[in-house]
């Protein structure tokens, strides 16, 4: 019998691809399903981006690159967070990785071990959990209330810091509730962490350009004291509908941009060389695609929050960012686990449970609404019938 490392069990998994898979086998049985579960876009990646991938792997772009990226990748990063955030940082402190979740991997693994208390975001994305667990440390989760529209309370989140504390997980728009932190929540949480410079903060702004209502995004690296502690996560994966794609990249602090460059030497090498030229296309190229893509998610929006708040024992909050819904369903008299169940084996709709997402997603689910006004519309039919 193999005997595996004792970290093994305490990974866990991402229950949105568990929903996917049997949402997937009931389709193949001939099953109408619509899925609300995954948290992918719904459209195609732009064909500027894909002829740069097809032009680079023509051009014979078919090797190694550096491991943090090749520079003119970097560069455009750089460029486009001077755009976008208005912030001017050295392409030596990025370091682009195949998706997001590999940043996550490497802020965690550096950081937990055994004795150490990392704070995470509940409900947040799964991985957060899973990894602290997966390398010792305690994990601490920063409740994010429905009452607050699921933004976190600095105050709250100052008060968990110890002095075991070695990091802090902050994800705005959120995973899987949509919300978005108010600015001045966020200035007062940067004037306490700001005096504690031993503790390092992954900022997850992956969703930082599907934003609503006039709000702008508020980055945390924007703040410059922050500069020595801050890993600012970003990628292409929702802003250009490239999840398949698998790029994503961080800004990492000037002290610690080399180790995270050295643990994807130890983990993947680099990133594919003809995917990167297609990240410089998507940042570098028109942006009209992805502009469109927000106000189509903006009105799903409206339609998906109005339907679930006219369902029996439902009430939906507005979310501020991303593309999802999470309302509370207490008033169904269900659990999350057995209504998202019965929502996908019924009436053909798939969902995830808002416990797969921590605890403190008991009482919730998370509806994506990156798919069409029409199939959203079919599904809140489904709903009525299936309460009624």
């Amino acid at each position: 019998m193999l005997h595996l490392a004792a970290g093994m069990s305490r990974l866990g998994t991402e229950t949105a691809f568990e929903v996917l898979a049997r949402a997937e086998a009931l389709s193949r049985e001939g099953r109408d399903i619509i899925n609300l579960g995954i948290g992918q876009p719904d459209f195609k990646t732009p064909p500027h981006i894909v002829e740069a991938a097809t032009k680079a792997l023509h051009d014979g772009h078919h090797g190694y690159t550096p491991s943090p990226g090749i520079l003119p990748l970097r560069e455009a990063v750089a460029a486009d967070i001077r755009k976008y955030r208005g912030v001017e940082v050295s392409p030596e402190r990025i370091v682009v990785v195949p998706g997001g979740k590999v940043t996550m991997f490497f802020a965690i693994l550096m950081f937990g071990e055994s004795g150490a208390e990392i704070l995470y975001p509940n409900p947040g994305f799964p991985i957060y959990e899973s990894v602290i667990n997966f390398t010792g440390a305690k994990a601490i989760p920063i409740p994010l209330v429905e009452e607050k529209d699921f933004s976190f309370d600095a105050d709250t989140v100052l008060n968990l810091i110890t002095e075991r504390t070695r990091l802090v997980i902050l994800n705005s728009p959120a995973n899987p509730t949509g919300g978005a932190v108010p600015k001045q929540e966020i200035d007062k949480l940067v004037a306490g962490l700001a005096k504690r410079p031993d503790v390092a903060i992954l900022s997850d702004e992956i969703y930082s350009r599907i934003v609503y209502d006039g709000h702008p995004h508020t980055s945390l690296l924007a703040y410059p004291e922050l500069a020595d502690q801050l890993i600012m996560l970003d990628g292409w994966s929702k802003t250009y509908a490239m999840t398949g794609w698998r790029l994503g990249y961080a800004v990492w602090p000037a002290a610690i941009a080399d180790k995270a460059a050295r643990l994807s030497v130890n983990c993947h090498s680099c990133v594919n060389a003809a995917t990167q030229f297609a990240g410089i296309a998507a940042l570098e190229g028109p942006q009209d695609q992805v502009d469109e893509m927000v106000r189509a998610f903006d009105k799903r929006r409206e339609v998906i929050v109005s339907g679930l708040n006219g369902l029996p024992g439902v009430t939906c909050r507005n979310p501020g960012g991303a593309f999802y819904a999470f309302p509370n369903i207490t008033g169904t008299g269900m659990d999350a686990r057995t209504l998202q169940n019965n929502l996908l084996e019924e009436v053909g709709i798939a969902t995830v449970a808002g416990t797969s997402f921590g605890a403190f997603g008991e009482g919730y689910l998370r509806f994506s609404y990156a798919n069409s006004v029409e199939n959203i519309q079919l599904s809140l039919d489904r709903l009525a019938t299936f309460f009624r």
